[in-house]
């Protein structure tokens, strides 16, 4: 008990200390990235909330809801209007999780707890980086943080379920792309048939130094390894992803189009986006140990 107080104690120290400085949130790498994106129905209750890339999920039930991502800074009100366009609350959302810890993802979600008062459960391997604002991250970090410092109610492990009402989600531990990143299994049903559905954290590589060469992520060419392998294991009826351009919403779905949960099927376009990072791994794990030996 003593050293999971000291523990909180360090992590609330670190949040307020992140607090006090100036959140720099860099500009979006895409002007998709803060592009507004009509929200829709994906399967079952579960529903899309994010940008035209920025990819959000809302999980609804009468006990409440989960949302997954919130984008950049910006898109806490966009997000907002989507779900009520949907016909839900957004104060009924109760938990608030993420896939990865950058400020890409979860911008805003600091904002989101504070007007809806959702739990924030977050994976382990990122909790550091989401109570400081991004600043220790091993590929994007730096003085100042680049979002606002999230309260983490609860830390997840591999494989935990996070329940709410009927809804089971669990969470499988995908690092790599950060120390925490993670993806999540879930069943929903809609008239027809249950959905096995995945939301997919696709590890691709953010970094162009040597993995030997991060002091602080030194584990992190053992954990893209594992989770290359890891995440080609799994099986599921539909996937979808952090980004939108990972699994092609746009061209699975228009905009008012029908409700179509078939179109996210699509396991051929999953190996490929798995395969297309297996051989980025290896490329440039090969040309950063050729580099390493013509320096010496």
């Amino acid at each position: 008990m003593k050293r999971l107080l000291f523990f909180i104690v360090i992590l609330c120290g670190s949040c307020l200390s992140a607090k006090a400085q100036t959140v720099k949130e860099p500009k979006p790498y895409t002007q998709d990235w803060a592009k507004p994106y009509a929200p829709f129905r994906i399967a079952g209750n579960l529903y899309y909330v994010g940008t035209y890339d920025l990819a959000c999920y809302l999980v609804t039930s009468p006990q409440g809801h989960i949302l997954i991502n919130t984008g950049l800074a910006a898109s806490a009100d966009m997000i907002r209007k989507s779900v009520e366009q949907l016909g839900f609350k957004f104060s009924d959302i109760k938990i608030l999780l993420t896939t990865q810890a950058h400020y890409d993802h979860l911008g805003a979600m600091a904002a989101i707890q504070d007007m809806t008062g959702a739990r924030f459960f977050v994976d382990r391997g990122d909790s550091a980086v989401v109570v400081d604002g991004g600043t220790s991250d091993y590929a994007l970090g730096g003085d100042n943080p680049v979002f606002r410092p999230v309260r983490i109610d609860k830390l997840l492990n591999d494989g935990d379920t996070i329940s709410l009402g009927n809804n089971h989600l669990k969470m499988l531990h995908h690092p790599g792309h950060t120390q925490g990143s993670c993806s999540f299994l879930l069943d929903v049903k809609d008239e027809q048939k249950t959905w096995h559905v995945l939301i997919a954290n696709i590890p691709t590589i953010v970094t162009d130094k040597h993995f030997n060469d991060i002091p602080a992520y030194p584990h992190i060419a053992e954990d893209y390894a594992y989770t290359l392998d890891a995440m080609k294991a799994l099986r599921f009826d539909i996937w979808v992803a952090s980004h939108a351009g990972q699994f092609d919403l746009h061209k699975k779905h228009k905009p008012g189009a029908r409700y179509n949960p078939a179109a996210f099927s699509d396991r051929a376009g999953y190996d490929e986006a798995l395969k297309d990072c297996r051989e980025d791994f290896e490329k440039s794990t090969a040309n950063k140990m050729e580099q390493r030996k013509i320096t010496r």
